[in-house]
Protein backbone atom coordinates (compact mmCIF):
# COMPACT_ATOMS: atom_id res chain seq x y z
CA UNK A 1 0.00 0.00 0.00
CA UNK A 2 1.86 2.88 -1.25
CA UNK A 3 -0.65 5.77 0.51
CA UNK A 4 -0.08 6.19 4.53
CA UNK A 5 -3.39 6.19 6.42
CA UNK A 6 -1.64 8.98 8.46
CA UNK A 7 -1.93 12.47 7.59
CA UNK A 8 1.45 13.72 6.67
CA UNK A 9 3.28 17.46 6.38
CA UNK A 10 4.59 18.82 3.41
CA UNK A 11 8.30 18.86 2.66
CA UNK A 12 10.67 21.63 2.17
CA UNK A 13 10.22 20.61 -1.11
CA UNK A 14 6.99 21.72 -1.59
CA UNK A 15 7.41 24.97 -0.30
CA UNK A 16 3.89 26.03 -1.55
CA UNK A 17 2.43 23.13 0.54
CA UNK A 18 4.73 23.85 3.49
CA UNK A 19 3.27 27.63 3.39
CA UNK A 20 -0.27 26.41 3.55
CA UNK A 21 0.43 23.77 6.06
CA UNK A 22 1.97 26.34 8.70
CA UNK A 23 -1.52 27.87 7.96
CA UNK A 24 -3.06 24.87 9.38
CA UNK A 25 -0.81 25.12 12.58
CA UNK A 26 -1.58 28.53 12.91
CA UNK A 27 -4.60 27.99 13.27
CA UNK A 28 -4.53 25.28 15.77
CA UNK A 29 -2.33 27.78 17.48
CA UNK A 30 -5.30 29.64 17.96
CA UNK A 31 -7.98 27.79 18.81
CA UNK A 32 -5.50 26.95 21.90
CA UNK A 33 -5.48 30.64 22.65
CA UNK A 34 -9.43 30.83 22.52
CA UNK A 35 -9.43 27.45 24.72
CA UNK A 36 -7.50 29.25 27.27
CA UNK A 37 -9.98 31.89 27.77
CA UNK A 38 -12.44 29.79 29.08
CA UNK A 39 -10.48 27.40 30.59
CA UNK A 40 -8.23 29.73 32.94
CA UNK A 41 -11.10 31.49 35.22
CA UNK A 42 -11.93 27.99 36.23
CA UNK A 43 -8.78 26.36 36.54
CA UNK A 44 -6.41 29.05 37.00
CA UNK A 45 -2.13 28.88 35.66
CA UNK A 46 -2.01 25.13 35.87
CA UNK A 47 0.33 22.38 34.29
CA UNK A 48 -2.19 22.25 31.08
CA UNK A 49 -2.13 25.95 30.79
CA UNK A 50 1.51 26.69 31.27
CA UNK A 51 2.06 23.88 28.66
CA UNK A 52 -0.39 25.26 26.47
CA UNK A 53 0.79 29.04 27.03
CA UNK A 54 4.46 27.44 26.40
CA UNK A 55 3.58 25.67 23.38
CA UNK A 56 1.61 29.22 22.06
CA UNK A 57 4.67 30.86 22.43
CA UNK A 58 6.91 28.66 21.17
CA UNK A 59 5.21 28.23 17.95
CA UNK A 60 4.83 32.12 17.30
CA UNK A 61 8.35 32.92 17.99
CA UNK A 62 10.01 30.32 16.36
CA UNK A 63 7.89 28.96 13.37
CA UNK A 64 6.05 32.38 12.59
CA UNK A 65 8.40 33.72 12.50
CA UNK A 66 10.40 32.13 9.63
CA UNK A 67 7.23 31.98 8.07
CA UNK A 68 6.51 35.78 7.17
CA UNK A 69 10.91 35.44 6.27
CA UNK A 70 9.58 33.06 3.94
CA UNK A 71 7.24 35.37 2.69
CA UNK A 72 8.74 38.46 2.58
CA UNK A 73 12.59 37.60 1.51
CA UNK A 74 11.55 34.99 -0.70
CA UNK A 75 7.90 34.61 -2.19
CA UNK A 76 7.36 37.72 -2.63
CA UNK A 77 9.94 39.23 -4.42
CA UNK A 78 9.95 36.58 -6.85
CA UNK A 79 6.14 37.17 -7.13
CA UNK A 80 6.62 40.53 -7.80
CA UNK A 81 9.24 39.78 -10.81
CA UNK A 82 7.13 37.31 -12.33
CA UNK A 83 3.90 39.20 -12.45
CA UNK A 84 2.94 39.98 -16.25
CA UNK A 85 2.78 43.80 -16.58
CA UNK A 86 -1.30 43.71 -16.76
CA UNK A 87 -1.36 42.07 -13.11
CA UNK A 88 2.45 43.60 -11.78
CA UNK A 89 -0.48 46.48 -9.62
CA UNK A 90 -2.50 43.87 -8.39
CA UNK A 91 0.06 41.92 -7.22
CA UNK A 92 2.24 44.64 -5.76
CA UNK A 93 -1.42 45.73 -4.01
CA UNK A 94 -1.24 41.84 -2.63
CA UNK A 95 1.97 42.09 -1.07
CA UNK A 96 1.62 45.51 0.07
CA UNK A 97 -1.72 44.53 1.89
CA UNK A 98 0.10 41.50 3.44
CA UNK A 99 2.88 42.88 4.41
CA UNK A 100 0.68 45.71 6.45
CA UNK A 101 -1.29 42.53 8.01
CA UNK A 102 2.21 41.12 8.99
CA UNK A 103 3.07 44.67 10.80
CA UNK A 104 -0.52 44.57 12.38
CA UNK A 105 -0.17 40.60 13.63
CA UNK A 106 3.46 41.62 14.83
CA UNK A 107 1.84 44.24 16.97
CA UNK A 108 -1.18 42.09 18.29
CA UNK A 109 1.76 39.16 18.63
CA UNK A 110 3.34 41.46 21.23
CA UNK A 111 0.43 42.05 23.35
CA UNK A 112 -0.15 38.59 23.37
CA UNK A 113 3.34 37.46 24.52
CA UNK A 114 3.03 39.46 27.49
CA UNK A 115 -0.16 38.41 28.48
CA UNK A 116 1.43 34.75 27.72
CA UNK A 117 4.44 34.58 29.20
CA UNK A 118 3.31 35.27 33.07
CA UNK A 119 1.14 32.42 32.36
CA UNK A 120 3.30 30.20 31.29
CA UNK A 121 5.74 30.86 33.92
CA UNK A 122 2.49 30.64 36.16
CA UNK A 123 2.85 33.77 37.53
CA UNK A 124 -0.79 34.66 36.26
CA UNK A 125 -3.65 33.03 35.23
CA UNK A 126 -5.73 35.46 33.15
CA UNK A 127 -6.13 37.07 28.59
CA UNK A 128 -7.52 39.71 27.04
CA UNK A 129 -10.32 38.52 25.38
CA UNK A 130 -10.41 41.26 23.12
CA UNK A 131 -6.69 40.29 22.55
CA UNK A 132 -7.20 36.91 21.61
CA UNK A 133 -10.29 38.13 19.02
CA UNK A 134 -8.04 40.41 17.74
CA UNK A 135 -4.86 38.45 17.29
CA UNK A 136 -7.46 35.42 16.13
CA UNK A 137 -9.47 37.83 13.71
CA UNK A 138 -6.13 39.15 11.94
CA UNK A 139 -4.39 36.01 11.51
CA UNK A 140 -7.78 34.05 10.09
CA UNK A 141 -8.51 37.13 7.56
CA UNK A 142 -4.77 36.86 6.49
CA UNK A 143 -4.91 33.02 6.46
CA UNK A 144 -7.51 33.28 4.09
CA UNK A 145 -6.29 35.63 1.98
CA UNK A 146 -2.92 34.14 1.58
CA UNK A 147 -4.59 30.74 0.80
CA UNK A 148 -7.41 32.12 -1.48
CA UNK A 149 -5.14 34.70 -3.36
CA UNK A 150 -1.67 34.19 -2.78
CA UNK A 151 -0.33 30.51 -3.01
CA UNK A 152 -3.28 30.36 -6.14
CA UNK A 153 -0.75 33.42 -7.79
CA UNK A 154 2.58 31.46 -6.82
CA UNK A 155 1.49 28.28 -8.22
CA UNK A 156 0.57 29.85 -11.90
CA UNK A 157 3.86 32.42 -11.63
CA UNK A 158 6.47 30.58 -10.51
CA UNK A 159 8.94 28.15 -12.61
CA UNK A 160 10.81 25.35 -11.17
CA UNK A 161 13.30 26.81 -10.89
CA UNK A 162 11.31 29.51 -8.60
CA UNK A 163 9.97 27.26 -6.42
CA UNK A 164 13.46 24.89 -5.65
CA UNK A 165 15.10 28.35 -5.25
CA UNK A 166 12.38 28.75 -2.45
CA UNK A 167 12.70 25.03 -1.11
CA UNK A 168 16.12 25.63 -0.90
CA UNK A 169 16.13 29.11 1.38
CA UNK A 170 13.33 27.75 3.62
CA UNK A 171 15.47 24.92 4.14
CA UNK A 172 18.87 27.22 5.05
CA UNK A 173 16.22 29.34 7.23
CA UNK A 174 15.08 26.19 9.19
CA UNK A 175 19.10 25.09 9.05
CA UNK A 176 18.30 22.32 7.01
CA UNK A 177 20.75 20.53 4.58
CA UNK A 178 18.64 20.58 1.07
Amino acid sequence: MADSLLPTAPALDEPLEMLGACHDRIEAQLRTLERLLDYLPAHGADAQARGAAQAVLRYFELAGPNHHEDEERDLFPVLAARAAPAEAASVQALIRDLLDDHARMAAALAVMRGQLAPIAAGEAAQLDEAAVRRLASLYRGHIARENGELLPLARRLLAADDVRALSVAMSARRGVKH
